[in-house]
């Protein structure tokens, strides 16, 4: 299966779904004036890849800030990781989260409580990812 690589954007987060080495990440910002348009590629991509799935898939996400309308298409994504775990494969979902953010910290406890995948939640510090990115 393909990986589907689409770069972050002033207002769309980079998403990087790469199985055969094993990389789902989400990052950045997600503001995108028509979620739907923007997500539908995603989706499309994850229900073929729940169709054919590796053993393994753990879904980062790092995301510093997203709209109501990229809420509901998260959920939709992790919805399909449940079906993942019906399977009983290994799915994990990793949260990130700038630990100043309560906030965030917040809405992602409340996907964890809404799906049936095992949630990992990783606070960072500000300084870190500037000098990450240096």
């Amino acid at each position: 299966m393909e990986a589907l690589r689409i770069p972050s954007g002033p207002k769309t987060p980079e998403i990087l779904f790469d199985p055969i080495n094993e990389i789902f990440e989400i990052k950045g910002k997600s503001v995108p004036d028509d979620a739907e348009a923007f997500y539908e590629e995603v989706l499309h991509w994850f229900e073929d890849y729940v169709a054919n799935p590796n053993e393994k898939t753990i879904l980062k996400i790092d995301l510093e800030y997203f709209n109501i309308s990229s809420s509901k298409r998260l959920l939709f994504l992790l919805y399909k990781l449940n079906e993942l775990k019906t399977k009983d494969l290994n799915v994990r979902v990793v949260w990130r989260y700038n630990e100043l953010d309560e906030d965030m910290f917040e809405v992602g406890q409340d996907y964890a409580f809404m799906v049936k995948v095992p949630f990992d939640f990783i606070s960072y510090k500000v300084e870190e990812m500037e000098m990450a990115v240096a």
